[in-house]
């Protein structure tokens, strides 16, 4: 069952990464120039208010070091950047037969 919600979670981040790749791909086409989309403008389109509630809660309750330096940086990466390698980790961290070759050493 672990397995299962494991792949089905990198599966999901692996499209997510496939789909803005390919977004920024097709505007890259039509422009004539290389343009990405950075995950923190794509986070304000879809949801603006939890954006900024995340900003807060993490200054607040966390630290605002991990705010500034860290998750703003990662917020100017492009999504398939950030969810392609997490996703692909995790789909690796599912799979069975890594496990049982694991076992068998």
């Amino acid at each position: 069952m672990f397995s299962f919600l494991l792949r089905l979670i990198g599966l999901w981040m692996v499209a997510i990464a496939l789909v803005s790749l390919v977004l920024d791909l097709t505007k890259s086409i039509a422009a004539a120039a290389w343009i990405t989309t950075s995950s923190g403008q794509l986070w304000f389109d879809i949801s603006p208010s939890s954006l900024n509630a995340a900003q807060a809660g993490i200054q607040r309750h966390v630290s605002p070091l991990l705010w500034d330096p860290v998750l703003q940086w990662l917020l100017t990466l492009p999504p398939w950047v950030i969810f392609g390698p997490i996703g692909l980790l995790i789909l690796w961290a599912g799979d069975r037969k890594h496990k049982l070759r694991t076992s068998l050493l």
